[in-house]
């Protein structure tokens, strides 16, 4: 297949969460979360990334934090573009001035419909890329995970992100089955949310579910049950207010997150071919993105599916390399388009 390679071509990996730039010749040079802060008087962009992402909770009024990708697609187009424009022009800080707009491939999730992709390459674009490729993001985790995608023998990835799950089977460079569930590691988060907001009547934000998830959360049984004591707002008393809670707790809130995640897995497998079914059993089911490392989550999809699961070794960079490693067949993206069947999203 004829290579096409330039250095200063770019492959993004647009998540709900975060967003990562890869660069040609030099590999993932930019990691931050997908967030925006905007004065809402005179609509301008305060802050992008990382520095937006400390905002949250804590802005004053006239200042509003925007998370513009939901579900793994455009929510909000103009700050979407906006972000973008700026995390593009982050990454090529030091190219020269002469040199020309980057080419740019960009992952989508597979069940992504016309609508939604057409909005992703018209954001991209817009932000300053000559021409926008759109790379579904299983296949992309797929190649960044070191997988044969090209070969005809079955690989089966499950790429947990922000907020989309992608289950894909692949062979010959195309997905032959795939599903994406709009469940994923915000879920996880929102599951933890709601939990202490019941329990204990406690309010606490996205990013102390986050660091609850991280520290303590398990999608299996709790062999060690540690102990958390977590921050928050009194929804009785409106006060400040600390309360224990334990890792066993947490594992109890996000069953109901892990079986979604897991049916979907389940339910790829159902559709699979029985040649590339035996491939798979041979080689296992591979996971990728940020969800991937959440403890025992392998060994509970190993449990249920009666196979082998393994986490890549770069699981939260899986996508982006892939997205940029791809730049090397942007002929076959120019001609084939999405390399997604494009299955309906439950």
């Amino acid at each position: 297949m004829g290579r096409f390679s330039l250095s200063q071509d770019l492959g993004i990996d647009l998540g709900t969460a975060n967003t990562l730039v890869f660069v040609n010749g030099k590999g993932v040079v930019l990691r931050e979360p997908s967030v925006v802060a905007k004065n809402v008087t005179t609509g301008d962009v305060e802050a992008v990334g990382s520095s937006a992402r400390n905002m949250i909770g804590r802005t004053p009024g006239n200042i509003t934090v925007i998370r513009p990708m939901k579900d793994g697609v455009i929510a909000d187009y103009d700050t979407t573009a906006v972000m973008m424009k700026y995390f593009i022009k982050k990454a090529m800080q030091k190219r020269s001035a002469f040199a020309r707009k980057p080419n740019v491939m960009i992952c989508v999730p597979s069940g992504i419909t016309m609508v939604e992709e057409r909005a992703v390459i018209d954001a991209t674009k817009q932000a300053g890329a000559k021409d926008a490729f759109p790379i579904a993001e299983p296949f992309a985790a797929a190649i960044g995970a070191g997988l044969p995608v090209w070969e005809p023998t079955g690989s089966m990835i499950v790429d947990i992100g922000g907020g989309t799950t992608e289950v894909a089977v692949i062979s010959l460079g195309g997905i032959v089955t795939s599903q994406s569930v709009r469940t994923a590691g915000d879920n996880l988060d929102d599951a933890i949310t709601q939990y202490i907001r019941k329990t204990y009547n406690l309010m606490i934000g996205e990013r102390s579910a986050e660091s609850i998830k991280l520290d303590i959360g398990d999608a299996g049984e709790v062999k060690d049950d540690k102990e958390l004591d977590i921050r928050g707002r009194d929804m009785l008393t409106g006060l400040p207010k600390t309360v224990t809670i334990t890792a066993k707790e947490i594992a109890g809130s996000l069953q109901d997150t892990v079986k979604e995640i897991v049916d979907a897995v389940k339910n790829t497998l159902e559709k699979t071919p029985p040649e590339l079914a035996a491939d798979i059993i041979d080689r296992g089911i591979v996971l990728t993105g940020g969800g991937s490392l959440l403890q025992n989550i392998d060994q509970v999809i190993s449990d249920e599916t009666k196979m082998p699961v393994f986490v890549a070794d770069d699981a939260l960079d899986s996508v982006a390399i892939g997205t940029g490693k791809s730049l090397e067949y942007i002929q076959h993206f120019r001609e084939s388009g999405n390399v997604s069947n494009r299955p309906t999203v439950e």
